[in-house]
């Protein structure tokens, strides 16, 4: 009996060292579970699924449940955002006193005003009317001065330039490559200074001055 006592007056008694252990390594360590809810700012309180959850060390974090709750790793001292579209973005700094490994928060976002332009749509009853006024649409001259100027054939090819080929492109490009290395496979390909008719060409382009430094003026 007095063994168990004096276990029960030790354990009693190392009690308080261990909490105060355990709560400097809590308070050393910077990561703490950040979970809570995101619910809509009116009356009705409805819970925001998809909520788009961002730090700002780290970008995109996570995103809110179909009940609107969320569960993030954050650091102490990080600000949080809470973005959604039609919604007012919130943010939230994580305190950088906390000792516990847990924190939870419940968020409210208010609905954004967004002012469109009125749009109109008419729908036309018969597909002549369509055709009638497509053809004789009213098209600013600027409209038009523009796309026929792009649509030069010097533009497009530095449009060509600049643009990277697509998928089908590359494919037949690689597909070209490989069937001239195949068509060439252990031996040499042919080398264009040895061709008579490179030669030929060489030669009457050095004969109109092609190869001429031109004045500048």
């Amino acid at each position: 009996m007095k063994f168990f006592r004096s276990l029960l007056l030790g354990v009693l008694a190392l009690s308080p060292i261990l909490s105060h252990a355990q709560a400097k390594k809590l308070a050393e360590n910077p990561y703490i579970l950040f979970t809570g809810l995101v619910l809509t700012a009116d009356d009705s309180l409805r819970a925001l699924p998809y909520v788009a959850i961002k730090n700002n060390r780290r970008g995109l974090i996570g995103y809110t449940n179909e009940v609107g709750h969320f569960d993030v790793v954050v650091k102490k001292g990080d600000t949080i955002w809470f973005t959604q579209a039609e919604k007012i973005s919130e943010w939230h700094v994580i305190p950088d006193t906390l000792t516990a490994n847990k924190y939870h928060v419940i968020k409210l976002m208010a609905q954004d005003t967004i002012d469109l332009p009125v749009i109109f749509i008419r729908a036309l009853p018969l597909k002549t009317m369509f055709d009638h006024d497509f053809v004789n649409a009213d098209i600013a001259d600027d409209m038009e001065t523009r796309a026929n100027k792009n649509m030069e054939s010097e533009v497009l090819k530095e449009n060509m330039k600049l643009k990277p080929a697509d998928a089908k492109e590359s494919q037949q490009l690689l597909a070209q490559t490989r069937a001239n290395q195949l068509y060439y496979y252990k031996q040499a390909p042919p080398q264009n200074y040895l061709s008579p008719l490179v030669w030929a060409q060489f030669i009457e382009a050095w004969k109109r001055g092609d190869f001429k430094k031109k004045n500048k003026k």
